[in-house]
């Protein structure tokens, strides 16, 4: 039986592959299918501010917010790869942070920002204190775990200083189940990763366990070092309060009366929500929770959908930084670039 030309050296499709393929197309259309019924139960008028110059000077004043949480993040990450012994300068990280944050708002991805902060750094560096690519990517990986321990951390502590806020029925069940969860589920990855029986395991074996196993072994060089993990926490309350600085501001462009706990209590479950891999850069899942956390607050839903329609919009602004950095600040290397993990 003769075999169809052009097959025969070609590798099998899985259903992984199947699925890495169609899988960023779903996550368009599942943001357009949510954006549609969330607009059909409001007044397009409604969405947009009423526009004179304190408008703009809000607005700016957001953007501006949205810029100094990147700068923020490239902190955090730099303290954590100095608790890895990778020095590294704030100008070369924070135009790689520009980067991997135009990559994750302009691409159906928020994997291929991070990708991109592991391959940058993997391959511009050189010397004998270059990282390799397991390095590269446990840096990641602790950095967004240090973000993620702040955000349910966050939306407990505005629940606790406004007492009313616990009392919103559904919307507040669910801000604090989203805290608890992701709190606990946290402390378990970190628990299990810097176990040795565990992640320890993993420590110097070759292919994508030596990845999992230079997150032990980061984790193990922080516990060691207090003040480093002191400096990495507190880079990640500054950078989420500038998030919610940017929420706030944007809601005064939009006349919405709504006071700085409720954000402090709900922005950072919203963050919670739309971090899941369902739509295209939060779309539609972020309007929809801000509609079901601040509408028990008296905030129309239209109001909410322009809110998050208007932080998405700001996040975009501030991440056209990144194209120039994307497109010009690559610097080739000898060494290949690394092999990322899929997560």
């Amino acid at each position: 039986m003769g075999v169809q030309e052009g097959t025969a050296n070609a590798p099998p499709r899985t259903w992984r592959t199947r699925l890495h393929r169609w899988f960023p197309a779903a996550r368009i259309a599942a943001s357009a299918v949510i954006l549609v019924v969330l607009l059909r139960k409001v007044r397009l008028h409604s969405l947009l501010p009423k526009w004179d110059h304190t408008t703009f000077l809000w607005l700016a004043a957001g953007v501006a917010c949205f810029i100094l949480a990147i700068a923020l993040s490239t902190v955090r990450w730099q303290r954590v790869l100095d608790a890895m012994d990778v020095p590294s300068r704030f100008g070369s990280l924070f135009n790689t942070y520009l980067a991997c944050q135009f990559v994750s708002s302009f691409l159906p991805s928020s994997i291929g920002g991070d990708a991109v902060r592991v391959t940058r750094l993997s391959s511009q560096r050189t010397g004998p204190d270059a990282p390799e690519a397991p390095e590269a990517f446990a840096s990641v990986v602790l950095d967004r775990m240090s973000g993620w321990l702040i955000l349910p951390l966050l939306c407990l502590a505005g629940l606790l200083v406004n007492p009313a806020l616990r009392h919103q029925g559904r919307s507040s069940r669910i801000a604090l189940t989203l805290s608890l969860v992701s709190l606990a589920a946290l402390v378990v990855v970190i628990v299990v990763a810097a176990s040795p029986r565990f992640g320890g395991r993993l420590a110097g074996r070759r292919g994508v366990a030596r990845f999992f196993g230079a997150v032990h072994e980061g984790i193990d060089r922080l516990r060691h070092r207090p003040i480093v993990i002191a400096q990495v926490l507190a880079a990640a309350l500054v950078y989420q309060l500038a998030v919610i600085a940017a929420a706030l501001l944007a809601t005064h462009a939009l006349g919405i009366h709504i006071g700085p706990t409720a954000l402090l209590a709900f922005v950072p479950a919203v963050a919670i929500v739309q971090v899941l891999p369902i739509s295209f850069g939060g779309l539609g899942v972020r309007e929809g929770a801000l509609v079901l956390f601040l509408k028990p607050l008296g905030v129309a839903s239209g109001q909410a959908v322009a809110l998050g329609l208007l932080l998405y919009a700001m996040q975009l602004i501030s991440s056209l930084l990144g194209a120039p950095s994307l497109a010009f600040g690559q610097r080739s290397r000898s060494r290949p670039g690394p092999v990322v993990p899929a997560a």
